[in-house]
C-alpha cells in the first residue's frame, strides 16, 4: 500500500505551502491508491468548513480560495 501523505507530489506541496491554515494530503482509496484532495481547518481564521475534499489539486485550491473569503466574510457560496 503507498503511503499517500508524503510521495513526490509538486501540486501537493504547494497547496501545503500557500494554505498554512489547512492540514492538507491526499487520501487513500480502498484499493490503496491515491484518492482525493483533503484540506482540514486547522485556523479558524482560514476557513469555514471543517474539510474539504477534491478530486484534484486545481480544484482544491480553488475552494481552499472560496473558504478564504468566507472566512473573511464574503459570501457563503460563490457559485
Amino acid at each position: 500500500m503507498k503511503d499517500t501523505s508524503s510521495f513526490d507530489n509538486p501540486a501537493l506541496d504547494q497547496l501545503k505551502k500557500d494554505f498554512p491554515g489547512h492540514r492538507i494530503w491526499r487520501s487513500r482509496r480502498w484499493d490503496g491508491e491515491p484518492g482525493e484532495y483533503v484540506a482540514t481547518l486547522i485556523d479558524p481564521k482560514a476557513g469555514v468548513d471543517a474539510t474539504v475534499m477534491r478530486p484534484d489539486p486545481a480544484e482544491l485550491r480553488a475552494e481552499l480560495m472560496r473558504e478564504a473569503f468566507r472566512a473573511r466574510g464574503g459570501a457563503r457560496r460563490l457559485w
